[in-house]
Parts: C-alpha cells; sequence; structure tokens
C-alpha cells in the first residue's frame, strides 16, 4: 500500500519541468505576499490599509480569474501561460522599481497589487485546464496533489526566507527576486508543445457569454457545484487567520507587532498541508471523490472547532495550548489539501475540453476569494465587542 506522495506524474517530462519550475516561482511570489503588507503598514501605519489591499487583490482574481478560463478555452493555452507569466514579471518589477525609487505612495502599490493578481487569475486556471493533456486522466490526483504541496511549501518557506532576508536586504529586492524567479515557468511553458482550443470552442467563446457558459455547465453538474457550495461555506465560516494578530496577541501573550506567535500560526496550516502532499499516496485509490470531499470539509470543520477551544484555553502566554492550537490548524490545512485535490481533479475530469478553462476559472475564484470573504467576515465579527 502507498503512503507516501504519488510521482508517477513527474513521469511526464513536459508535466515534470512546469512542477520543478514551480518550486522558486511559489517562494518568489511568497515574498511579494510578505513584502506588500509589510510596505503598506510601513507607508501608513495603518491596518485598515492593510485590509484594503484585500479587495484590490480581489476584484481582479474575480473579474480576470472568470475571463481568464474563458481565454484558456478559446486560445492556445500554452501562449495564453506565457502571456500571463510575462505579466506577472512585469507586475513585480514595477513594484521592485517603486519601493527601490522611494515613491512611498500607498495608491500605486495597491495598483499595481491588483494588476498582479489580474494576471495571477488568469494564469492559474490556464495552468490547471492545461494538466489533463500532460498527464493520464487516473494520474490526475496526484498531480494535483503534487501542486498543492508545492504551492503550501511556498506558503511556509517564502515568509521564512522573505524574514530571514530583510536582515540583509532592502524590501525591494524581495519583489525583484519574485521577478527574477518567474524566468523558470516561462522557460517551462515555451519547451511544450502547442495546445490549440478544442475544436468544438467557437468564436463565441472568448468572452462574457462564454463566462454564462461555463456556469451553465456547472450547475448541470450537481456534484461539483455541491462540491464548491460546501467548500465556500466551510472557508467563509471557518477560517480564522483574520484573527491571528489578536490571537497571538490576547490569547497567546506574543507582541501586539507580531512575532514567533504570529509566524507559528501563519505557518501551521500550510505545514499541515505539506505533510498532508507528502503522504498522499492513498488519493489516486479514491473513487467517490465527492465524498472524499466532504469527509476533508468534516475534518476542517472539526479541527477549526478544536483550534477554537485550544485558544480558549491559552490563558494569554504561550503554553501547552498554543501547540495544541498549531496541532488543530495543521490537520485543518492538510484536510483542505485533500479537498482541494479533489475538486479540481473532479472538474478536469468531468468537463469536456473545451470548457474546461471556464470551470478551472470558477475554481481560482472560490479557493482564492473564500478566505478573502472570510477575513472580512472574521474581522468584523472580532470588532464587534460581544464576539
Amino acid at each position: 500500500m502507498r503512503i507516501f506522495a504519488d510521482t508517477t506524474p513527474l513521469r511526464s517530462p513536459d508535466f515534470r519541468r512546469l512542477w520543478v519550475a514551480g518550486i522558486p516561482t511559489v517562494i518568489g511570489a511568497n515574498l511579494t505576499i510578505f513584502a506588500v503588507p509589510v510596505q503598506i503598514y510601513a507607508l501608513t501605519r495603518s491596518s485598515a490599509y492593510v485590509g484594503l489591499s484585500g479587495l484590490f487583490a480581489l476584484v481582479p482574481l474575480v473579474v480576470f480569474g472568470l475571463l481568464g478560463g474563458a481565454w484558456a478555452d478559446a486560445m492556445d493555452r500554452r501562449k495564453l501561460l506565457i502571456i500571463a507569466s510575462c505579466g506577472l514579471a512585469a507586475a513585480s518589477l514595477l513594484l521592485w522599481i517603486q519601493a527601490a525609487a522611494g515613491l512611498e505612495n500607498v495608491w500605486v502599490v495597491l495598483v499595481l497589487l491588483g494588476v498582479q493578481q489580474g494576471f495571477y487569475a488568469v494564469n492559474a486556471p490556464t495552468r490547471s485546464a492545461a494538466i489533463p493533456r500532460l498527464v493520464a486522466g487516473r494520474d490526475l490526483p496526484a498531480a494535483n496533489s503534487l501542486n498543492m504541496t508545492v504551492m503550501q511549501f511556498g506558503a511556509i518557506v517564502g515568509p521564512l526566507l522573505a524574514g530571514l532576508l530583510l536582515g540583509w536586504l532592502d524590501l525591494s529586492t524581495l519583489y525583484l527576486i519574485d521577478a527574477a524567479t518567474c524566468i523558470f515557468p516561462i522557460w517551462a511553458t515555451f519547451r511544450l508543445a502547442p495546445m490549440p482550443p478544442a475544436e468544438s470552442a467557437g468564436p463565441s467563446s472568448f468572452g462574457i457569454a462564454a463566462v454564462l457558459d461555463g456556469f451553465r455547465y456547472l450547475a448541470g453538474n450537481t456534484v461539483v457545484l455541491m462540491s464548491f457550495v460546501v467548500d465556500l461555506i466551510a472557508m467563509i465560516l471557518g477560517m480564522p487567520r483574520a484573527l491571528f494578530p489578536q490571537i497571538a496577541s490576547a490569547d497567546f501573550g506574543g507582541p501586539v507587532e507580531g512575532g514567533t506567535t504570529m509566524a507559528l500560526l501563519a505557518a501551521a496550516m500550510s505545514a499541515g498541508a505539506v505533510l498532508g502532499g507528502v503522504f498522499s499516496g492513498w488519493l489516486p485509490r479514491i473513487t467517490r471523490q465527492g465524498l472524499a470531499v466532504v469527509a476533508a470539509i468534516v475534518v476542517w470543520g472539526g479541527a477549526m472547532i478544536g483550534f477554537g477551544l485550544a485558544v480558549g484555553h491559552g490563558g494569554g502566554h504561550a503554553g501547552r495550548a498554543l501547540w495544541v492550537a498549531l496541532a488543530f490548524l495543521a490537520v485543518g490545512g492538510a484536510a483542505d489539501m485533500v479537498s482541494a485535490a479533489f475538486r479540481s481533479t473532479m472538474l478536469q475530469q468531468a468537463a469536456s475540453d473545451e470548457i474546461r478553462g471556464r470551470l478551472q476559472g470558477v475554481f481560482t475564484v472560490i479557493v482564492a476569494g473564500g478566505p478573502r470573504l472570510a477575513d472580512a467576515v472574521h474581522g468584523a465579527a472580532a470588532a464587534v465587542p460581544t464576539t
């Protein structure tokens, strides 16, 4: 019985190049994810502006996530990936220029963040829609698990590396490193064969009408639709990351400005997801993927309840309750990784190739938008004195 991650998809040279190229790229992207709020707070000394960055990121994620999925169905996915990767590199370069030049204008940072997220929203569904052309259908769960593991690995290493580098380098250099890492996926994508749209994808499959076609297709697939709905509910009601600064300080005695306790809370779910990916060898054997998604979400909910109970026993100091809380966050991260891997696989297998990009666009919007909506809900709830 296989226990560790199934690496069969890495036997495909094209998938292997994209996967390996994604490792430095994801780390670089997380350098920018770390740098943007740090720079915004340094410029404004206001958490409200830091929160505003979520809105500037969410709007282009939703708009271009949906449109990008439609474009992935209407044009060569290889070309679209190259364009999106070059756009990401250009946005990071512009972020580096404004920081290195000392413009000290928060609106420039916010606008450039929105531009970068727009290119990411095009890149993500296009890349996901391309995977079924690179690996066999039976290997899709393993391929998605490998990709999720890399993403979470970057979410751990990126912030830690950023904190280390800031002891030696200027913050602007983080943006420059991110831009440089974009070279790797551009090179890997150039090595791919052309990926023209399916013959059935006509001229009408390029704009808003195509986006609506994707939603109609999704509405007709009850299993996939409900997997999205239950995950969105679980994220909005259960994702506690907006509360981490307050929890770290008020419940576990950490400094208000962050510190080790905050870093541990921020990294715990990603650490759990990485461990879940490492020990994901059992995923390809699961045939009832919808049931697996529901089970993973139930585990997620239980883990978040356990996290809340552990926080309630914090007592204002970083004792045993902190480690129990971190353990529950790690379990939740592993469950979320399993849920995301199966949901992506269900989409890739259920959708015909000519509509796969649009459905991956919806997937990107939910995966990226759900936690941001959760931030708003939990942040607002925490501001109410009786909660």
